[in-house]
């Protein structure tokens, strides 16, 4: 028989070529790839526990053959990290909590002048309501002593209108018999008849009666002390008569040289065009000074010589006593373009004394957004501001009272602005508005209507800090001739010296001002700095030991979408029904030949070439004896 040879080449060289071909394939499979992946996930954790810079993890590589370490390790593991992840939780709450640091600056610089509002404290008797305030006062008289006894002494002049306003008095009173001033039993004596010889005086409670406007429902406004409830109806009759007036500017009566005896700033003196005038229903004629804002005063130096200085009238002559039961006037410092609110911020200048107020201005400006619920301006508020000034929170309470007054009463207070198409409240035209206006104002006081909760702080405030003293003025050795230049200058004659004058400055105490701040006090930069002292703290590890983790999270998403890949394409190529199974799997791998014939003699050399190591299928052996056979 021949042979048969598969190849020329010597048998040494062939043998070289074959081991250095199993060389190069050997570092090919050793060789990284561009994306490297694990064929299960013991593999994964194994390479992560043996080369992640986080410490503890090589434990549980280390000891697992030992498995009660092991198991130690595993727990220590992952309650450390537990613990660590409860830190961040805190960390984080803390953050969206928007918390701030408060800044405290002191600024120092020449400073501009505050608004000063200045008020008589007695509302005038205008001489457009003259007659009716004559009227009201009789009313009251008749009042006071049926209840009390008491006979209240009336000018002359109210006298010798009574039998010339009969028709008009008759008007006034039927609406006065409508709300009655009254005495009403204290809740324990409620039983007891009116003429017990144990019932005193003191145990009665007064106030008036208040009813809707079909009778069906009153309730009896009382107050404890009878001064309180007399001012407060004499005042409720006294503003449906200020309602009456069709135009406001009637009442405008100004009279500042009879009010304002002397006005000086910074050694100047003043003159009108350094204040604007408005009347107050209780307070009367008010003057505020330095409020244009085209020529704001600045002070040169601080001190009591460099500020507003004031000498006002504070007699009463032809005042209503019913209103005002105090002597002197009322001042308040506010800032520009913000309203006065007198019975707010305001206080009263005692007459016969000088009183000087030295000022310190103070700054708030808070972080809006998250940070807090302050606002710029208003315009985010969901009330309208019925002032013309900027937006302040007084001004904002008192807009949407006023407008909760319109919508449920049908009319609009008489102290507050008037809203578009409203009229004030008046009751010749609104009968029960009192009725109304009562049952609001408790609804509004316990915050029903939701005013406080509406109307926010805004973000930049100004404030004055006031700190006051006293000293008698003039003094007992110089009134004489301060009295008498005053009487000249004014052609007015004091006829009480004491009472007569008071004395008024306003002055900055420094020029050093106060700012309040707000910073963050938990930045995304804070924030990342905690999380990294926490991790640290806790692992011992850096940013990119975070980075090793969540390498390790994405291994492990797409180690298991190509396990399931694989088990999804192992069901699609099942054999059909009746094939042996698994007939397909080692089809590739077959070298055998069916129906070869008995073998003939020859010598076969063959290259064999090996699968990856990765492949789970091992190949079948297929290299054999170079001499297959002989014939």
């Amino acid at each position: 028989g021949g042979s048969v040879k598969a190849g020329k080449m010597p048998e040494g060289e062939k043998t070289r070529q074959c081991k250095q071909e199993e060389e190069q394939q050997q570092k090919e499979e050793e060789r990284e790839g561009l994306i490297e992946f694990y064929g299960s996930y013991q593999e994964l954790f194994q390479f992560f526990c043996s080369n992640t810079t986080i410490h503890g993890a090589i434990r549980l590589v280390c000891s697992k053959k030992n498995k009660m370490k092991t198991a130690f390790w595993s727990v220590l593991f992952f309650l450390t990290f537990g613990l660590m992840y409860w830190q961040f939780g805190i960390l984080y709450r803390e953050y969206f909590s928007y918390p701030v640091n408060l800044n405290l600056n002191l600024n120092s610089d020449r400073l501009t002048f505050p608004a000063v509002t200045l008020c008589t404290l007695n509302p005038y008797r205008y001489s457009a309501i003259r007659k009716k305030l004559d009227e009201l006062d009789q009313i009251t008289h008749q009042t006071l002593l049926d209840l009390y006894d008491y006979n209240m002494s009336l000018a002359r002049s109210d006298w010798s209108t009574l039998s010339t306003q009969k028709r008009s008095s008759r008007s006034l009173l039927h609406h006065v018999q409508r709300h009655p001033l009254r005495r009403q039993k204290r809740d324990n004596l409620v039983n007891l008849p009116e003429n017990s010889p144990s019932v005193d005086k003191n145990d009665w409670k007064i106030g008036f009666v208040l009813c809707s406007e079909n009778n069906k429902d009153c309730f009896h406004q009382a107050y404890s002390s009878g001064v309180d409830a007399v001012r407060e109806w004499y005042s409720f009759h006294y503003i449906n008569i200020l309602a009456q007036m069709p135009d406001a500017k009637a009442l405008d009566e100004s009279d500042f040289e009879n009010f304002i005896y002397a006005c000086r700033f910074n050694e100047a003196t003043c003159d009108k065009a350094n204040y604007t005038h408005f009347h107050h229903p209780l307070y009367g004629n008010c003057y505020t000074f330095n409020d244009n804002s085209s020529s704001l005063w600045t002070s040169s130096l601080p001190g009591i010589n460099n500020g507003l200085s004031l000498v006002v009238r504070t007699e009463q002559n032809d005042f209503i006593p019913l209103l005002s039961t105090v002597t002197g006037a009322r001042v308040m410092v506010h800032d520009q373009n913000e309203p006065a609110f007198m019975d707010d911020g305001g206080f009263n200048v005692r007459p016969g004394i000088e009183t000087s107020i030295s000022m310190r201005k103070e700054m708030t400006v808070r972080l809006g957004g998250s940070y807090s619920d302050c606002t710029e301006d208003g315009s985010d508020v969901p009330v309208q501001n019925l002032y013309s000034s900027r937006y302040t929170e007084q001004v904002c309470i008192r807009s949407c009272f006023q407008l909760n007054m319109v919508e449920r009463c049908g009319c609009a207070y008489y102290f507050y602005p008037l809203p578009t198409r409203a009229e004030y409240c008046d009751y010749t035209k609104h009968v029960a508005w009192g009725y109304c206006y009562y049952k609001l104002l408790a609804e509004f006081k316990a915050d029903v209507l939701g005013c406080f909760h509406k109307c926010r702080k805004p973000c930049k405030m100004t404030e004055y800090q006031l700190s006051a003293g006293y000293s008698r003025w003039p003094s007992a050795v110089s009134e004489d001739w301060v009295f008498y230049m005053l009487s000249q200058q004014n052609k007015y004659n004091i006829t009480s010296k004491r009472n007569g004058v008071a004395k008024v400055n306003i002055f900055f105490e420094e020029w050093n001002y106060k700012t309040n701040g707000e910073s963050p006090a938990f930045t995304v930069v804070t924030l990342l700095s905690q999380l990294g002292n926490q991790w640290s703290l806790w692992f011992g590890s850096s940013v990119l030991s975070v980075m090793e983790l969540a390498e390790l999270i994405l291994d492990f998403i797409a180690i298991t979408f190509i396990l399931a890949l694989r088990w999804f394409r192992s069901r699609q190529q099942l054999s059909p029904p009746g094939s042996p199974p698994n007939s397909h799997d080692n089809s590739a791998f077959q070298d055998e030949a069916p129906g070869l014939s008995p073998p003939h003699r020859f010598t076969v050399e063959a290259v064999v070439t090996m699968l990856p190591s990765y492949n789970s299928l091992e190949p079948r052996g297929l290299s054999r004896d170079g001499d297959m056979g002989h014939d």
